[in-house]
């Protein structure tokens, strides 16, 4: 009775050990699944025991999940200029077969920017599957006047938009084709996407918001206002989400991974 005993409690003990948690990351606007890499945040993570895996392409096959794979870390590959819900829809397809590679393993859902709106409107349309917790980093909750800018930017009405549409370059035309995205991240009003998602109820999971600072503490960085990137300020998310200050510009650094690594461990 003894050795029985014993047996199913080492076999319980090792069930737990067994167990992994999954992180999958999404990137933002003009950024690709190998932003993470390039940041220098992948490999931080690796050196905090997070093994990246793979970048999860629509309709490409994905490599064999290692036997000793522990703790996962997966990167999305996402049209990244095209409407907040066309992307969803990608990310929602990825995170369902990420969580078949991983069945029952908890999953934490981080995104960058606008990666970030996109993965609450993913969790929000599609459902939240194994994900028991969302870290936005310096994301545009509640939109970003810089979408505007860019939006009056490289409207071509009027008498020098030939001039503008000819000579702007591969840079201007990309953000040209992001029109329809940056409506979607323009500051909410009645009738917009960001307006509908941000008055949806929103899963019962965890919410992390990391907000980048200035060196002089003031909330926000060039690209998005620091109260749009707290998810308390979503009216149906009011003090639901834990903040984390971040001294930093709007990129993705390394410093990212050993914030994320300690998020992660939480």
């Amino acid at each position: 009775m003894t050795r029985r005993l014993l047996a199913g409690l080492l076999f319980l003990l090792g069930s737990a050990a067994a167990r992994a948690d999954v992180a999958v990351l999404v990137h933002g606007y003009l950024g690709t699944a190998h932003s993470w890499d390039t940041s220098g945040v992948n490999a931080v993570l690796a050196t905090h025991g997070w093994r990246p895996l793979a970048a999860v392409v629509p309709a490409a096959a994905l490599p064999p999940v290692p036997a000793d794979a522990g703790n996962s870390v997966y990167t999305v590959a996402l049209p990244s200029i095209a409407p907040l819900a066309v992307q969803a829809d990608y990310l929602a397809a990825a995170l369902r077969g990420v969580e078949a590679r991983h069945p029952g393993e908890p999953v934490t859902l981080v995104g960058h920017s606008a990666g970030g709106v996109v993965a609450r409107l993913a969790l929000v349309r599609s459902g939240v599957g194994q994900v028991q917790r969302l870290i936005t980093i310096a994301a545009p909750h509640l939109g970003t006047a810089r979408a505007l800018e860019a939006l009056d930017a490289t409207h071509d009405s009027g008498p020098i938009g030939w001039f503008k549409d000819f000579f702007g370059g591969n840079l201007y035309h990309t953000v040209k084709a992001s029109a329809p995205l940056l409506v979607d991240l323009a500051p909410p009003v009645p009738g917009s996407l960001l307006y509908w998602l941000n008055t949806q109820p929103h899963p019962d999971i965890e919410y992390v918001s990391v907000i980048r600072t200035t060196p002089d503490g003031f909330a926000g960085d060039v690209v998005v206002p620091g109260f749009s990137q707290d998810m308390n300020q979503v009216p149906t998310l009011r003090g639901r989400s834990r903040v984390v200050a971040a001294p930093s510009g709007h990129e993705l650094l390394p410093g990212d991974g050993i914030l994320l690594a300690q998020l992660l461990a939480k």
